[in-house]
């Protein structure tokens, strides 16, 4: 078996470009989609609203016990069928943020459970309005000290992008998948897709674990 290096070199360009018009921007939506639903999600269950808490609870745990495939799935094809049609990409984003959130809900309750007692204590002793305290004291502590698994979660979201082809994006695997059927050619098509995902997370996990010693040595 040989690796054409001038055949690799032709469609480099094509899976490039699919990296960034479609990986990089679905796993960036989805990060942003997943962060920021996440923490909403870990509020809400910390302020144990009854009826709330119990029914987002339930959402969560349906939507972590079931596989991202099948969510995808349902976002494209089923939604149709109830009068809401999202665009392949919309949907793709919708889906690894919504998946997401119900996993960085629990990092960010982790961080939130490790905000010393004393802050909530002095916070009320100075008569802080709850939005104030959240805003000012507990999440900027709770998040600094949970970025490197948020940011874990990030990596792993951007290494099942490959899932959106299934929903019709051509996302980098995608557009692998559509060089080799052209030219039957499929090793370096490939090939370079795998070593496009290392060159872009393996880096990222690396800079994930030296934050996460800074983080250990304040």
């Amino acid at each position: 078996m040989n690796f054409d290096l001038e055949y690799a070199g032709e469609i480099l360009p094509d899976l490039l470009l699919a990296f960034v018009q479609y990986t990089l921007v679905a796993t960036l939506l989805g990060i942003g989609v997943a962060a920021v639903l996440g923490l909403l999600f870990a509020v809400i269950r910390q302020l144990r609203i009854p009826v709330l808490t119990q029914l987002l609870t339930a959402f969560i745990e349906f939507i972590r016990s079931t596989p991202l495939l099948v969510q995808l799935f349902f976002l494209f094809y089923a939604l149709p069928g109830m009068g809401v049609t999202l665009s392949p990409m919309m949907a793709g984003v919708t889906g690894l943020g919504v998946h997401y959130a119900c996993y960085m809900a629990d990092v960010y309750r982790s961080g939130i459970d490790a905000v010393p007692r004393g802050q909530w204590e002095a916070s009320v002793a100075l008569q802080l309005p709850p939005r104030v305290t959240w805003q000012r004291v507990v999440l900027p502590q709770a998040i600094r000290n949970v970025l490197p698994s948020l940011g874990n979660y990030a990596i792993a979201m951007f290494k099942e992008t490959p899932f959106l082809a299934f929903i019709t994006v051509p996302e980098l695997l995608h557009q692998a998948q559509e060089v080799g059927a052209n030219t039957y050619e499929y090793v370096e098509p490939f090939a370079l897709a795998g070593l496009i995902f290392l060159a872009a997370s393996y880096p990222t996990a690396l800079l994930l674990r030296r934050l996460e010693r800074r983080l250990e040595t304040r």
